[in-house]
């Protein structure tokens, strides 16, 4: 159907790097996995970090609000900077800072010093998501779905590795050396995956143009041999806006679409992070048993990940918008099941539904970037994710500090039961949503 534009992409990338594109996937997702425990291991370690420094559990929750705000917020800034200069710079800074931040946090004595070596961290997190989920977004126009899935799967699927071994040492007499050799793997493995990475140059889908689409038929006939022609409208939409007009992040933000989606990403953020930052102590709170709260935290990204995969790859072949409609209603629903269990005491039940709302959850940082290169081109994605990416941070905010809130005025059930409700209605509003081309 149509031109089968990856095979193009794939010889014309093959011409410019000498090695098959797909090495620019598998060194962003590595680097994607190692720094992953910043964001969920920290339910299993926040416990013991409070009882080291002697803080109370509302300045303990700021710091995952602190690294959601830092890791979200630096995106803009570090997406406009890689899309006119690279990553590789960009991408060795953040092994610096997200290596030394947690080395910086085995020796923390003030709530001051764990601050700002979460802060520094969160911004290296942030350099690492961002040059990812972009390589993803510029090397593969025709596989943005699943190739954004693999990057961000790994995000998510990585700190399953650590989890049982970061829960088994959770204690005030071993975190500081866990954090201490996390923070080493993590700096030296994003040091050398930035000297794989590099961007494509910007008239390469134009060079590509010249010569191979004259011979269309050939072409799709060995597509189809290979498995790998076009099996719907979606792809070829694709090819398009890789190749027709490209938004600037100021003709995105004057698009109504765009306000859509960002609303959409806080509620599905909202929930998304509450329960990744909260489920430990939701789970101990609803008197669940440890075996119980362990299961839901090491499931809790092992389902992250495959949801950003399975989802992501999906959405190459179905209607986009149809996709986000349908995972964040069930995230939703996932959450609105977490509850429910807890409430009686189920517990395999409860790890079932922690695995439903996050498999659901996650693919939105697979759709939503995949979404913003369809809408609104390649050129300058790495800016305009990151703005729509910023989202996030109000998601965080709701995550951890608001949800101490709402548990100190109403009830653990009544704060989680808001995020579900938040996921619900941000499945419904991608209902509405249509290309501004």
């Amino acid at each position: 159907m149509g031109t089968d534009s990856s095979v193009d992409h794939a010889a014309r990338a093959r011409e410019i790097l000498g090695f098959s594109r797909w090495w620019q996937v598998v060194a962003a997702a590595v680097m994607m996995a190692l720094v992953s425990p910043y964001q969920y291991v920290w339910s299993s370690i926040q416990s013991p970090l409070a009882e080291s420094l002697n803080i109370s559990p509302e300045a303990i929750g700021l710091v995952f609000t602190l690294f959601v705000v830092f890791q979200s917020g630096s995106q803009f800034p570090v997406g406009w900077i890689r899309d006119r200069s690279g990553p590789r710079r960009l991408t060795l800074l953040a092994g610096v800072l997200a290596g030394g931040g947690y080395l910086g946090l085995s020796v923390a004595t003030e709530v001051w010093q764990l601050y700002l070596f979460y802060i520094l961290g969160a911004v290296g997190v942030g350099i690492v998501y961002t040059v990812a989920v972009n390589t993803a977004l510029k090397w593969f126009p025709d596989r943005r779905g699943l190739t954004t899935g693999v990057g961000t799967m790994a995000f998510a699927g990585g700190s399953a590795l650590v989890v049982p071994y970061v829960r088994a040492n959770a204690d005030v007499g071993s975190y500081a050396d866990v954090l201490f050799n996390l923070g080493l793997v993590i700096g030296v493995g994003v040091l050398v995956g930035a000297l794989v990475l590099r961007d494509p140059p910007t008239d390469w889908l134009e060079a590509t143009d010249a010569g191979e689409r004259d011979s269309d038929s050939d072409v799709d006939v060995d597509s189809d041999a290979d498995g790998d022609a076009d099996t719907d409208a979606d792809a070829d939409d694709a090819t398009a806006s890789a190749t027709g007009e490209q938004f600037t992040s100021t003709e995105m933000l004057r698009t109504w679409q765009f306000w859509v989606m960002y609303a959409m990403f806080i509620g599905v953020s909202a929930a998304g992070l509450m329960l990744t930052a909260q489920v430990v102590s939701f789970a101990d709170a609803l008197g669940l048993n440890a075996i119980t709260a362990t299961a839901g935290a090491t499931v809790l990204p092992i389902a992250g990940g495959i949801g950003r995969l399975v989802v992501g790859d999906l959405s190459d072949r179905v209607d986009r918008e149809r996709a986000m409609a349908a995972s964040f209603t069930l995230c939703g629903l996932g959450v609105f099941g977490v509850v429910y269990f807890a409430q009686r005491g189920a517990a395999l039940p409860f790890v079932a539904a922690v695995v439903v709302a996050t498999f659901f959850w996650s693919p939105q940082y697979t759709l939503f970037p995949s979404v913003v290169g369809d809408y609104y081109g390649h050129e300058h994605s790495s800016a305009n994710y990151a703005l729509l990416y910023s989202g996030k941070m109000w998601g965080g905010v709701f995550g951890g500090a608001l949800v101490g809130w709402l548990v100190g005025v109403t009830s653990w059930t009544a704060a989680f039961s808001v995020g579900g409700a938040a996921a619900v209605l941000a499945g419904v509003a991608a209902l509405a949503l249509s290309s501004p081309r």
